[in-house]
């Protein structure tokens, strides 16, 4: 296939180099790890979110080597409120598998970089074309936005077929001259957060403005094309929210496979029934029942039903329940806590200080 825009790659790095940011944190070097790190944070994340989180996690992991000896509780307790916990777990997996197999480098290609844990090939290719100056082709959200658009790719990307030939769109589309793939790289992402964007796209200000398809036709946000969306699933929880004389919380380690895999956790149950069966006192009228909490995952849509409670002595909250343990609010910062269960305990714990 050849270049259809031979201009293309010229026009981005042009573009990113008088517009595009350069102010991002692990912008500033090409340090494998950085960019590696930030990648993986940044897979459906915006950068405002990835900011804190990735200061935070460098400070404590200051390099590969620091991230490999961690314990993989530490590593979640760290990412506890960016959501998509496997991510955590792999980037964890991947330090360890990189420090023992690898000596601790990066491998240069990206090729090599996607047999690695948790590095699909947009990422892997993100990682070579910054650090090694590859040229490899990304295709995160952004930059399918900004292609399809551009090229006019009007074929159903939740086929594979028509994935792959926007793969091939792609690399085609490539700087020749490798020192240009950082810029071109960063560009593409940069078009697709500041100015092609999913609703009300700033044409006027876009470099591609005379090449794109999209534009011409005067419907830019008919792209990408993804007929077949799975609707989200509809799920209600119900969470014990347990408390002993010294305000502590009894806290649970979800198991390794299902929603929330291995965070800390209040208890959780299926339905009220559950609740009640396991823990008589939820049941009972002089239980606290709060307004549910509506949370958003990828594919499902929770919403959360905390009851509480206040447990005598320092038994568990009830009989069976042995697998858990009292929290006081000086160790939730140490905990992986799905993200609306940490906010709820933090909004509870202020309005009993505030009363106190």
């Amino acid at each position: 296939m050849g270049d259809p825009f031979p201009d293309f790659a010229a026009r981005v790095v042009r573009w990113q180099r008088r517009r595009g940011r350069r102010d991002l944190p692990w912008q500033q070097g090409r340090d494998p790890y950085r960019v590696w790190l930030s990648e993986i944070m940044l897979q459906q994340t915006q950068v405002s979110a990835v900011r804190d989180y990735y200061a935070r996690f460098l400070q404590r992991f200051t390099d590969l080597q620091a991230l490999a000896a961690a314990e993989e509780d530490e590593v979640l307790a760290l990412w506890s409120g960016l959501g998509y916990y496997t991510r955590a777990r792999r980037l964890h997996q991947c330090a360890r598998l990189l420090v023992q197999q690898h000596g601790g480098v990066f491998p240069r290609t990206a090729a090599e970089l996607a047999r690695l844990p948790g590095i699909g090939r947009s990422t892997a290719a993100a990682i070579a074309a910054f650090c090694f100056h590859e040229r490899a082709a990304i295709l995160d959200g952004n930059v399918r936005r900004v292609l399809t658009r551009a090229l006019g790719f009007a074929h159903d990307l939740t086929l594979a077929r028509h994935t792959q030939a926007l793969w091939q769109c792609a690399q085609t589309l490539l700087p020749q001259a490798p020192a240009q793939m950082p810029a071109y790289t960063q560009g593409l992402m940069d078009l697709g957060a500041a100015v092609c964007t999913p609703r009300q796209p700033a044409c006027a200000r876009c470099p591609l403005q005379t090449l794109c398809a999209a534009h011409r036709a005067g419907d830019p946000e008919r792209y990408p094309v993804q007929r077949r969306r799975a609707t989200p699933v509809r799920q209600a929880l119900w969470l014990l929210h347990a408390t002993d004389a010294q305000d502590r919380v009894w806290l649970v380690q979800r198991p390794a496979t299902g929603i929330w895999a291995r965070l800390y956790c209040l208890p959780v149950f299926e339905s009220p029934q559950a609740l009640a069966a396991a823990c008589p006192q939820a049941g009972a009228q002089q239980a606290l029942r709060h307004p549910p909490i509506r949370h958003a995952l990828t594919h499902r849509r929770l919403e959360l039903h905390v009851v509480s409670i206040a447990a005598p002595g320092r038994a568990p909250p009830w009989p069976q329940e042995a697998a858990g343990a009292w929290f006081a609010r000086c160790a939730w910062d140490k905990l992986a806590l799905p993200a609306p269960v940490r906010k709820f305990l933090e909004e509870t714990a202020r309005t009993i200080a505030a009363c106190q």
